[in-house]
């Protein structure tokens, strides 16, 4: 067992937020931590890692056992670069092969008693950097920054000229290289693209440790976790198994629920039929029959409706009117600020009842596409056309559309003027917001209130065509699957742009990539183009994440075409297994050495010259290959 939560019970200003919340986590097992907005989740990463202090219950771990966490908000500061810092994390490492060296410059002059001591802190060293696999970590470094979307030019930018999603990333990419006993982490997919996501979901599986994970990225959730710890009303539930698992088994837990209700509910119903019309009889023995009924009717111990956090809030998106066939053709679009070029003659065809996905890396220009078509910026070039009878509603991911200093119930009305307050009341009640929340100043609101505030206009607009940018964004899983069944059931056309793998699963038909300032097209989810994605760059003239990787392997190789590059990677792959040798090597030299040492000690030989002479001789043709192989294991390396 490496951690153990009984019965933590935590309270802010006299609010439960938790109530004996019971768990284990074992050694190397994977779990998420899942609830809506406001369930607990961080309070209770910080009362396990001892930055808050629980109201009573115990947490216990492992003797000895190390934990490692990133919040949301964790960032690194200082002058290092990238590089340096991330390095830092492993400075006993550092430190150690620093001293190794000094040892292997002193040994040269050193003999005698001097010279055994010496080299016996030496060999302990050298035992003790090979454990903590000291050889690697240049490669485990560069191999965690590049997966984590840093390119080999961005390792010598200095941290404080990073962006706060760029200093969470090397917060992340310290903590992974620390590899603790138990590594905790706080959304960690927020400041990541797809390909960074599909890299960290994939170390995560093969991590030796264990990992905790608050996340809503449900996709994330799925490749990653065999073990689901929900947080709803205050009270904790374990699952086994994945967030698709999670999900079906609380449904059936729910539908059985529900039928344990209903059918109370209904002899609950036959009984007082019974009890009425016994009463009815108005005679004494039908009422004192009727009497015993009502007696044990009143001990029945009352099943409580079953209720999920989606039947709060409800949306539903209908079309006041019908678009025609074809509603949106883009043709020959580009964009550029300054010297750099986002995209160039992009084309791209939506028709009625489309739902379509744009997807690729941060900084692409996916929600500038978004924004010309919605005339809120200017194309350097091309033509947006819009089909005949389209209505576009539009949701910024930024709330840009959003008036700060207005009330939330002032915003929907000055919006749709022609709606009475009641419906306005209700609108707002639909999404969350009852009683005085309707006065509170959009400016007030928090990101998640904001999304649902930006989605109640939506609903209101009476739209045939839907523009979202990162809809899922600050919302909880429950409200992202609300999203979905809103989107599915929606008779409308709807183009969004997403990092929310799941949501793009469930709910579109067709994905647009955009990478190197082109798009590709797929009829189908998500999973089907993650099968076809390389075919698809590849016919669209853009470099595959397996070719950029050849590319990224030395300097020049940019310039290489398909087969150059695999050579350049078979020859890398040849270096490394010289190194991988010269390693091999270096082990048996060093058991040579020892082997040596506990012969020249050997009382039974002490007395016979000529043997010491020979094994002398021996162990210092040993120690001098030694060197020569260390020196040579460095150049291989350093190839």
């Amino acid at each position: 067992m490496l951690l153990q939560c009984i019965n933590i019970n935590k309270s802010f200003s006299d609010k439960p937020i938790l109530k004996n919340v019971s768990f284990n986590l074992e050694e190397r097992e994977k779990a998420a931590i899942v609830g809506i907005n406001g369930a607990g989740k961080s309070t209770l990463l910080k009362l396990i890692t001892g930055e808050l202090d629980s109201d009573g219950g115990e947490i216990v771990t492992r003797s000895g056992a190390t934990i490692g966490y990133l919040s949301q908000l964790e960032a690194v500061t200082g002058s290092n670069t990238i590089y340096r810092e991330v390095m830092s994390a492993r400075d006993e490492i550092n430190v150690l092969w620093d001293r190794i060296r000094e040892l292997e410059d002193a040994m040269k002059h050193l003999s005698g008693t001097e010279l055994e001591q010496t080299m016996e802190r030496y060999d302990r060293m050298r035992f003790e950097f090979e454990e903590k696999n000291g050889y690697a970590l240049v490669s485990e470094v560069t191999g965690v920054l590049r997966g984590l979307g840093f390119t080999d030019q961005e390792f010598e930018k200095k941290v404080s000229s990073l962006s706060g999603g760029e200093k969470t990333r090397v917060a992340l990419s310290k903590l992974l290289l620390k590899k603790p006993d138990l590594i905790i982490l706080d959304e960690p997919t927020n400041h990541l693209d797809m390909d960074s996501i599909t890299w960290l979901e994939g170390y995560i599986r093969e991590y030796p440790g264990a990992v905790l994970v608050v996340a809503h990225d449900r996709y994330f959730l799925d490749r990653t976790v065999t073990k689901i710890i929900e947080l709803e009303n205050s009270l904790c539930s374990v699952f086994k198994g994945n967030y698709s698992q999670y999900a079906e088994k609380k449904d059936a837990r729910f539908k059985e629920a529900l039928r344990l209700y209903i059918k109370q509910q209904a002899e609950i119903a036959h009984q007082e039929a019974v009890i009425k019309k016994l009463k009815s009889f108005n005679r004494e023995k039908s009422i004192k029959r009727a009497e015993s009924r009502e007696k044990m009717l009143d001990k029945i111990e009352r099943v409580e409706k079953p209720v999920t956090p989606a039947d709060s809030m409800r949306i539903s998106i209908t079309p006041r009117i019908e678009s025609g066939r074809d509603v949106l053709r883009v043709e020959n679009l580009s964009k550029s600020y300054g010297e750099r070029t986002l995209f160039s003659d992009l084309d791209m065809n939506i028709q009625r009842g489309e739902r379509v996905a744009i997807i690729g890396k941060n900084g692409t220009g996916k929600t500038t596409i978004l924004k010309i078509i919605n005339e809120m910026l200017d194309a350097d070039t091309g033509l947006v056309t819009l089909g005949t009878k389209v209505h576009i509603g539009y949701y910024d991911q930024e709330q840009q559309v959003l008036s700060p200093e207005k009330t939330l119930f002032s915003e929907l009305q000055d919006a749709y003027p022609d709606l009475d307050n009641t419906t306005v009341r209700n609108t707002l009640a639909a999404f969350l917001f009852t009683g005085d929340d309707v006065f509170k100043l959009v400016k007030d609101l928090s990101g998640g209130e904001r999304g649902r505030l930006s989605l109640a206009k939506l609903m209101l607009s009476e739209a045939n065509f839907l523009i979202l940018d990162e809809p899922t964004n600050h919302l909880d899983m429950v409200s992202k699957e609300i999203l979905e069944n809103a989107v599915n059931s929606y008779t409308g056309t709807v183009l969004y742009v997403s990092h929310d793998r799941y949501f793009i699963n469930k709910t579109a038909t067709r994905i647009r990539e955009l990478t190197d300032g082109k798009l590709t097209n797929c009829e189908g989810d998500y999973d089907y183009y993650l099968e076809k994605r390389d075919d698809l760059l590849r016919a669209i003239g853009v470099t595959t994440a397996e070719e950029k990787k050849a590319e990224n392997s030395g300097p020049g190789e940019a310039a290489l075409d398909y087969a150059a590059q695999k050579a350049e990677k078979a020859r890398l792959k040849k270096k490394e297994n010289d190194v991988k040798k010269c390693e091999e090597k270096i082990a048996e030299t060093e058991e040579a050495i020892s082997l040596l040492k506990e012969q020249m000690a050997d009382p039974s030989i002490s007395t016979n010259a000529a043997r010491l002479t020979e094994l002398s001789t021996q162990l210092t043709e040993a120690e001098d290959e030694l060197a020569s192989l260390m020196e040579l294991w460095e150049q291989l390396f350093e190839l």
